[in-house]
């Protein structure tokens, strides 16, 4: 126990000061949000796989499927990984051309200043659940390893404090060089934990064998409408949700050229896709293992299934592998949720509020932001009671019904207007807002409703508004 505490200390030190060396890039607020679009293929790959591989793909996922099996785990890691690879085919190029620092820049440009900072709130809002994730999966690391001497609670708020200091100091350039090296990590640990762990279970078809005779591996839904209506609703919550997201749209922002932006998504998203597979290993295998332990913990907090059959039943240096790996996907993630959203607050509200910045006045401003933010992700993790992967899922569910629909009209179809825009996050928001109040359980999900309404108000409003000037040409003519 005392070598790994005094590893989690050495690694967290480390990497913290890799961070801050990072920060020595930052000149202006462009290297502090966009890393200057300057970013090589190798890195940008690298923090999109970090980025998305954090505490939900380590522990929020296994702890999913050991309760649902595969079905359960469709949102994240079918979906999202899937939103990677659309934005590489489909939005990379045509984002990455129009040289903006945030995402909620491009809703400002076409559909003007009310759809954008509508759009920009709820992108702000989504990040709450994301961010809090990270930071509770931090504090159940830190109260683990330590054999239960540092609270959760307080692990929560070391984790916190010192992934601040780096964000704050080198923004994207200490997310992307931390990441990068991250990936390195979390890919050799998590390859080795699962070698050592096929050679106590008999290797992984004998794993694979046990999961498919329990049933764990059945994915399509029963063939009724509720449940393939559910079904379809939880993938496309992180598949589509996660595409008008400002995380990911910096990756695409700060790649050196469009094409590493297409392909750096593209080769993220798949090897994301790969590697999200090996906790659900891991953590199967621990009911073959130690089946008591798995029965205790599935019914109270199966997030710590995982954690602690690697605390229980492998030896040091494989403790080691495990949570270099994790603190590694945690830190990844939650660096890169904290600047996100911190980022597009200050460049789509502040900015307009306080005019006529300096661009070091508006550097200190995104910085400033990151601050407040931090410590109100950190109070929303403190008291939530949602699991690691509720937190994470439902996120997506504010950008699915609010953001996704304007971005992919106003990108694809030259009839979409402002209005249309306006009326498609209004009605996607309300109708969503108001079946989770009166029938979150009901025949249709929320989530399906909000991004049907949302589509239906841009197709509806645009042709309307489109059609007006026609009708007042043909009149004064």
């Amino acid at each position: 126990m005392n070598a790994l505490i005094w590893f989690v200390i050495l690694y967290w030190v480390i990497s913290v000061g890799i961070g801050i060396y990072a920060a020595r890039y930052v000149n202006n607020s462009k290297d502090f949000a966009v890393a200057g679009r300057a970013l090589p293929m190798s890195v940008v790959t690298a923090t999109v796989f970090a980025t998305w591989f954090g505490s939900e793909a380590v522990l929020g996922i296994p702890a999913t499927f050991l309760k649902e099996g595969l079905k359960g785990v469709v949102s994240d890691p079918f979906g999202s990984s899937m939103c990677l690879i659309l934005v590489g085919l489909f939005f990379a190029k045509k984002l990455y051309r129009m040289n903006l620092l945030t995402i909620g820049d491009y809703y400002r440009n076409r559909f003007g200043r009310k759809v954008e900072v509508m759009v920009t709130l709820c992108i702000v809002v989504s990040y709450l659940g994301w961010v809090a994730a990270q930071i509770k999966a931090l504090g159940l690391v830190f109260n683990v390893v330590s054999g239960g001497f540092i609270s959760t609670e307080m692990g929560m708020l070391i984790g916190a404090a010192s992934i601040l200091i780096y964000t704050l100091m080198g923004g994207m350039w200490s997310v992307a060089i931390t990441d990068f090296l991250q990936m390195i990590i979390i890919i050799i640990g998590m390859l080795y934990i699962g070698w050592e762990v096929s050679g106590m279970v008999g290797g992984a078809g004998a794993v694979i064998e046990h999961a498919s005779n329990a049933g764990k591996l059945h994915f399509w839904p029963e063939p009724t409408g509720r449940e393939v209506l559910w079904f379809f609703a939880a993938w496309i919550t992180m598949m589509l949700g996660s595409i008008p997201q400002q995380d990911v749209f910096q990756r695409v922002a700060s790649s050196a050229n469009e094409k590493i932006a297409q392909n750096a998504s593209v080769l993220g998203g798949a090897l994301y896709f790969l590697f999200a597979f090996v906790p659900m290993f891991l953590a199967y295998s621990a009911t073959m293992i130690d089946p008591a332990m798995v029965e205790s913990l599935i019914g109270k907090d199966p997030q710590l299934i995982l954690p602690t059959l690697i605390m229980t039943k492998m030896p040091v240096f494989a403790q080691v592998m495990f949570f270099g790996a994790l603190l590694s996907a945690i830190k990844s993630c939650a660096s890169a949720t904290l600047l996100a959203p911190s980022v597009t607050f200050s460049e789509n509200i502040m900015k307009e509020l306080l005019p006529n910045q300096s661009d070091r006045q508006m550097l200190f401003m995104m910085r400033a932001v990151v601050l407040i933010f931090t410590a109100m992700v950190t109070l929303f993790a403190l008291n939530s009671a949602s699991s690691i992967f509720q937190m994470v899922e439902n996120a997506y569910k504010v950008t699915l019904v609010a953001a996704f629909v304007p971005l992919v009209f106003g990108l694809f179809w030259k009839r979409a207007t402002g209005n249309g825009a306006f009326a498609s996050i209004v009605l996607g928001l309300s109708s969503w807002i108001a079946l989770e109040v009166f029938a979150p359980d009901g025949y249709w999900p929320p989530q399906l409703v909000g991004v049907l309404m949302s589509l239906a108000g841009m197709l509806v409003f645009s042709l309307l508004s489109s059609k007006q000037p026609q009708a007042e040409e043909a009149a004064v003519g």
